[in-house]
């Protein structure tokens, strides 16, 4: 099991919908890694049974536009890529019943990143 990070209100959001999240971790915005999936984060990511690269953004139902890469948190891809750092994959069921792995490649914006002081990452590197 991967451990997701994300603020008080996403802990709200996702209560309940998977076991995954009854180990999350919750931090301060400020202490959140830049490397690190969030909520409105538009991340770079790979599915490694297709060879797919995508860039979405991971956005509240009501926001969610796939035509404009606005992924729901919801649907199984923006579920399985929040709390990833970049270079981690996650083996993640999809409805049809199949599996896939998919990997993050970039984080292209973080809107904790953005905000905070410090642009570093889970290692203690500077992110970018």
């Amino acid at each position: 099991m991967r451990a997701a990070v994300f603020n008080w209100m996403h802990a709200v959001l996702i209560r309940g919908q998977s076991a995954q999240f009854r180990i999350a971790i919750v931090l301060k915005r400020k202490r959140i890694p830049a490397d690190v999936v969030t909520m409105n984060s538009r991340v770079r990511f790979e599915n490694r049974n297709t060879g797919e690269c995508r860039n979405v953004t991971i956005v509240f139902p009501q926001q969610a536009n796939a035509s404009m890469g606005l992924i729901s948190v919801l649907t199984p891809v923006g579920t399985a890529l929040l709390g990833l750092a970049v270079g981690q994959s996650i083996a993640w069921p999809f409805p049809d019943g199949t599996q896939h792995c998919l990997r993050v490649l970039k984080i292209i914006y973080q809107p904790e990143a953005d905000d905070a002081p410090s642009q570093r990452t889970r290692s203690g590197k500077r992110a970018g």
